[in-house]
């Protein structure tokens, strides 16, 4: 698998991120965040994704109902939030491992600029690398059978 650097995209350098000026949480109650992010940084990007911080994103009083948004990743402010609800001791740990890594993904797979002017983060590179995650397979099968789960 070939290693790319790391991409940043910065708005305005000169401003603080305004999302690094909240404490954030990365221990859940089954699972430790930065632990995971650190395995993964070391076994999968070479310690490349430095200056990261990763935490539950915030508890919703309602249930999704058409989609669940497993994590995210801004770039500018190098964050990643995972759902809190992964936080389950019913969820695997190689299931979370999957979801955090294809967030780190798009920090160091560029993204494309279509004609139209929209960007494509999900590119062949971006699947190429994804598919080579240890658990991809297993994970996405535990994701089709469990999404209902998460949008009750």
């Amino acid at each position: 698998m070939a290693f790319q650097t790391a991409k940043r995209k910065i708005a305005h350098p000169g401003i603080r991120p305004l999302q690094r000026q909240f404490g954030f949480q990365s221990e859940g109650v089954h699972f430790d965040l930065r632990e995971i992010f650190d395995a993964l940084n070391a076994r999968h990007f070479r310690n490349a994704l430095r200056g990261y911080r990763i935490t539950w994103g915030r508890r919703r009083r309602e249930a999704p109902r058409a989609w669940f948004v497993f994590g995210t990743i801004h770039e500018g402010d190098r964050v990643i939030r995972i759902h809190p609800r992964l936080d389950q001791p019913w969820v695997p740990r190689w299931f979370l491992e999957y979801v955090i890594y294809h967030e780190m993904l798009h920090a160091v797979v560029p993204d494309v600029e279509l004609p139209s002017g929209r960007r494509r983060v999900h590119t062949e590179e971006f699947q190429r690398r994804e598919r080579a995650f240890p658990n991809y397979a297993r994970a996405r099968r535990w994701e089709e059978e469990n999404l209902a789960r998460f949008l009750r």
